[in-house]
């Protein structure tokens, strides 16, 4: 079977989805079409991730090419150094999928992701190597040719000087923040980067195991945030996810903010100082529609993408949108950074509760009023069950012809975890999770005769 890009790199149960072999693979051909003088590579916490990585560094070091290894390190911190070097990255990691799964996430020398093209020729060596086809014309590399891994895990500290310069919070009230790690990359860096503020800091799941990664913790299960934030009577919490390019935050009453709100709460800021290029936000088709109503409201404008956040940094580029971001936590300030950065998004949020006279409570409550919207995944044995299925398009539009003109559904394959997406918005609340019900069994029943 075809090895193949998803939504975000190459990702599946480590060992068995994604085995050694396919690292190895992967680190030939990226090397062979990305090869600079040298590669960046650098991982999360899951106990695959060195097995992975020094897979992945044999094949590029295979073919020639030397590889910098900065060790347990943020993807959008591993970004922001290839474009600082001017060389192309591998992160090791499956962001917020449990622990069992792992990925290898490509980036070209400027520090952006790949474009489907890119991925497209070197996913076609992967694949011709995994057959054992040979496909370059280039002699093996022998003796003094071949690639050095050097260990260099100090970089981080330059990425962790530019996130502190980023933000001014002299003069500010001193915020109690709770801040999750997730039990993942940023579970190092993150004390080091906010003790460097005045802040009242309390970290949770920041003691990785290999094993607890995004486990009942981070951006995708925020409820630990919640509950703590509550307890030591906090301003406000932040979440990361595995890999810590996604945030998702709280209030001091432990009522979840997610990318929606914060990219309101975001534009509405930059706006306010005339600082918000074009007046104008990428979003992607799952953020919710009172988002829009909220920044049309304002005269901000919306440029609406496929889900992604590369879809999202493809739209800013396009359209030079300084402010972009997906309501799973992805918030990308264009000025900045070419990706999601979770540190930098929070300290966003940390600098502009602190210059507030207002708690995140009231910020968020006048950012934006959300249209009630449920999604579900359905786990699925083949993603293919959509195309093999078209009916489910037909019942799906059918019923959002029905919800009214703020009614919407939408139903996608995931590109990072083996299940369909389903989501479905509308004024009445109670029809919402009717109809979301009704679409789970209709894509259940397709499994069941598929």
């Amino acid at each position: 079977m075809s090895t193949t890009f998803g939504t975000d790199g190459i990702r599946g149960v480590a060992n068995s989805q994604l085995r050694p072999e396919i690292a190895l693979a992967l680190g030939r051909a990226a090397a062979r079409h990305l090869g600079e003088t040298a590669f960046l590579v650098g991982r999360d916490t899951r106990q695959s991730g060195p097995m992975l990585l020094a897979a992945f560094c044999a094949g590029v070091t295979a073919e020639g090419f030397d590889v910098i290894d900065v060790g347990v390190i943020p993807t959008p911190g591993l970004a922001w150094l290839g474009a600082k070097h001017r060389l192309p990255v591998a992160m090791i990691s499956a962001s917020h999928n449990p622990f069992g799964d792992n990925g290898i996430k490509l980036f070209g020398p400027g520090g952006s992701k790949l474009s489907s093209d890119e991925e497209r020729v070197i996913e076609q060596d992967l694949n011709a190597l995994l057959k054992g086809e040979e496909v370059s014309l280039l002699p093996v590399p022998t003796g003094r040719g071949v690639g050095t891994i050097i260990s260099d895990s100090g970089q981080v500290s330059d990425y962790i000087d530019d996130l502190e310069n980023s933000v001014n919070l002299d003069g500010t009230r001193r915020l109690h923040v709770v801040v999750d790690c997730a039990n993942g990359a940023a579970s190092a860096l993150a004390p080091q980067l906010f003790s460097r503020f005045n802040l009242k800091l309390s970290f949770i799941a920041n003691t990785p195991d290999g094993t607890n990664i995004n486990d009942h913790c981070g951006a995708t299960s925020p409820h630990l945030l919640a509950q703590t934030v509550v307890r030591e009577h906090a301003d406000l919490g932040i979440s990361f996810d595995g890999d810590a390019d996604r945030l998702i935050a709280c209030d001091g009453e432990g009522v979840l903010v997610n990318g929606d709100v914060l990219l309101a709460l975001f534009a509405f800021d930059l706006d306010l100082r005339n600082l918000l290029e074009k007046r104008t936000v990428a979003v992607t088709v799952m953020s919710n529609l009172g988002l829009r109503r909220a920044l049309t409201e304002r005269g901000i404008e919306v440029v609406e993408t496929a889900v992604g956040d590369r879809n999202v940094t493809d739209a800013m580029e396009e359209h030079s949108i300084v402010l972009g971001g997906e309501q799973s936590g992805h918030v990308v300030f264009r000025r900045q950074t070419l990706i999601g950065d979770g540190l930098l998004s929070g300290l966003k949020l940390i600098e502009l509760c602190a210059h507030s006279k207002q708690t995140l409570s009231e910020l968020a409550k006048g950012a934006m009023t959300a249209i009630p919207q449920v999604i579900r995944n359905v786990v699925v044995d083949d993603l293919r069950l959509l195309d093999n299925h078209p009916q489910i398009f037909i019942v799906a539009k059918e019923i959002e012809e029905s919800l009214g003109e703020w009614g919407r559904v939408f139903i996608r394959a995931s590109g990072t975890e083996p299940k369909i997406r389903i989501m479905v918005e509308a004024e009445d609340e109670a029809k919402v999770r009717s109809v979301v019900e009704e679409l789970v069994r209709l894509v259940e029943r397709a499994m069941a005769i598929t």
